[in-house]
């Protein structure tokens, strides 16, 4: 690929970076349809008719914009870091320059009609959503005759190009859903180049696989730490490329690993639901607690996974607990703070009741369909960026190890899905005795345990105001961390980064925006400082077991196990 061609599609690598800092790690707490979006369009239309008077005082000011650009006069530019527009051509061409400024102007009119509507904050929010897709989707460096370095390509490859970007549209047509291709998947198989850190499954029931990893230390702590993945996605996200995984650096640091495997499930399995889940947790823990002899543990879920393992710990009460630690990464408990995400909007009880009884007919909630959804909600880095790399440069897309775990989604049971929803309704991690399961009622008063919670400052998912929320709910003296990055970067944050800063404090009382007047700003990665913290939590330090499982508990194979690949 050219210097100039590299300006416009941007290299590999910072394409792939620029997906993964919004990648999914797909939130089932957000029901979003097709529907929910037609209907947001069906809000700006009607604002249109009702109101013809601004949408004329727009146009006007639009034409009289255009005059100007073709006059020469405009000073219009694109806002810093948009790179679909870093091709010189778009500088140095008058013809490029005035449909850029025309676009920008055009862009800028139609966003203006919306906030200049009489509709409710909430209703802006929605049109708003239709009209950045729209805006986004008629850049002139979407098609072939207006991007330049498209048509460049064109005429240095001889037309090869626009084969080879043919042969691209029509895989992912048939493959792919018609939607472009994030990834080059085969470049990765698990169990061969991501998620090889040794283990074995020492326990599986219909719904999970325990793996127990290979301890890379002579002494270990003697209490382990269980990790509970989100259902959404495969559990391998903290166990990608070796530099990367957090599970060979913990077991480097002397800490006993467990990890859930859940399965995939199908129309079948529609029963299951957060009682089910939280009663095969169970099973797990004692797996653990077992193997490892130790009376109890320390549990770290991220996402909906986080909400699950807090769900499990909140059905022990005031007995003698079983979770000594928890840990909880972009983690809502209170779904009202997801507002301020970027689906916030779309949050209500009609679009909410309407995804629940779409699961319930279907019997599922395929994660393939959640992505397209979301990836319309981040179109220019997760879709129009694919568009132009594969198929009008006729590239093929990256391979990067995130945005491959991210294509590799799975599904929810119906009642799951169900019971997630229904936490916006009776929010039982803030109210007591609005939850029961397996007859036992959550009340988040009547338990404890030291707590490390972590977010990520641009995280558009589990916005980090929401996440703060949560380790309010957690207590006093839970520790939390704000790191600098995003819903899964925030995570896959190992000491070898380079750009890692954090903010780490304690939890107050007031309002998420005091902790950053208090909090302390430091360098690199947090996975150090919570190594620090659970290894003072983890108990004494044994010799490490010579061998994985127990006579109880003996291994049934080697890891990454058998449902991740279902």
């Amino acid at each position: 690929m050219s210097t100039e061609d590299r300006d416009m599609a941007s290299p590999a690598s910072e394409m792939s970076e620029a997906a993964s800092r919004t990648t999914l790690a797909l939130n089932p707490l957000v029901g979003i349809q097709g529907q929910d979006l037609v209907e947001s369009a069906g809000i700006l239309f009607k604002a249109v008719m009702n109101e013809p008077k601004v949408a004329t005082e727009q146009w006007l000011s639009f034409v009289g914009e255009l005059g100007s650009i073709m006059a020469g006069k405009s000073e219009r530019a694109p806002k810093t870091g948009d790179r679909r527009f870093s091709d010189q051509t778009w500088k140095e061409s008058s013809l490029h320059s005035s449909l850029l400024k025309a676009y920008l102007a055009w862009g800028e009119a139609v966003s203006g009609l919306v906030d200049k509507t009489s509709l409710s904050d909430i209703d802006k929010q929605r049109a708003h959503l239709v009209t950045d897709i729209l805006i986004d989707a008629v850049a002139p460096t979407n098609t072939m005759l207006t991007n330049p370095a498209a048509v460049r390509k064109f005429i240095d490859t001889g037309g090869q190009s626009m084969w080879s970007g043919l042969k691209n549209y029509m895989d992912d047509l048939t493959r792919n859903r018609g939607m472009p291709s994030m990834v080059d998947t085969s470049a990765f198989k698990v169990g061969e180049n991501l998620a090889t850190t040794p283990g074995a499954v020492i326990f599986r029931n219909e719904l999970i696989e325990l793996i127990q990893y290979t301890p890379t230390t002579a002494t270990v702590r003697r209490r382990p730490l269980l990790i509970t993945p989100p259902q959404i996605n495969k559990y391998y996200a903290l166990d990608l490329s070796p530099d990367k995984s957090m599970v060979r650096f913990l077991l480097e640091s002397g800490i006993q690993i467990f990890a859930v495997s859940w399965r995939n499930p199908t129309a079948a399995h529609r029963d299951w639901g957060l009682d089910t889940y939280v009663a095969a947790l169970d099973e797990a823990v004692d797996a653990a607690r077992e193997i490892s002899g130790s009376d109890d543990i320390s549990m770290m879920g991220s996402c909906s996974g986080g909400i699950t393992a807090t769900a499990y710990f909140a059905t022990l009460g005031s007995a003698p607990a079983k979770i000594k630690n928890l840990v909880l990464a972009v983690c809502l408990l209170d779904p009202n703070s997801a507002e301020e995400s970027a689906f916030g909007c779309l949050m209500t009880p009609e679009t909410m009741r309407a995804a629940k009884a779409s699961s319930q007919l279907r019997g599922i909630v395929d994660g393939h369909d959640l992505a397209r959804m979301f990836a319309w909600m981040r179109p220019n880095d997760l879709i129009w960026n694919y568009w132009v790399n594969n198929y009008l440069l006729g590239n093929q897309p990256p391979a990067f190890d995130i945005l491959f775990w991210n294509a590799d989604t799975t599904r929810l049971p119906a009642a799951l899905h169900g019971d997630y929803l229904d936490l916006y309704f009776s929010n039982p991690f803030v109210n007591p005795g609005k939850l029961k399961l397996n007859d036992k009622t959550i009340d988040m008063s009547k338990v404890k345990a030291d707590s490390y919670v972590v977010a990520g400052v641009t995280d558009h998912i589990t916005p980090w105001k929401g996440v703060y929320k949560t380790a309010q709910i957690m207590g006093e003296g839970t520790t939390f961390v704000l790191s600098n990055s995003g819903h899964l970067q925030s995570l896959l944050n190992p000491p070898t980064n380079p750009k890692a800063t954090f903010m780490i404090g304690a939890v107050g009382e007031g309002a998420p925006d005091a902790f950053l007047t208090s909090a302390e700003k430091r360098k690199g990665s947090w996975w150090l400082d919570w190594r620090d913290w659970l290894q003072a939590r983890s108990g004494d330090e044994v010799t490490a077991p010579a061998s994985l499982g127990s006579g109880r508990h003996p291994t049934l194979g080697d890891a990454p196990g058998t449902y991740v690949f279902e």
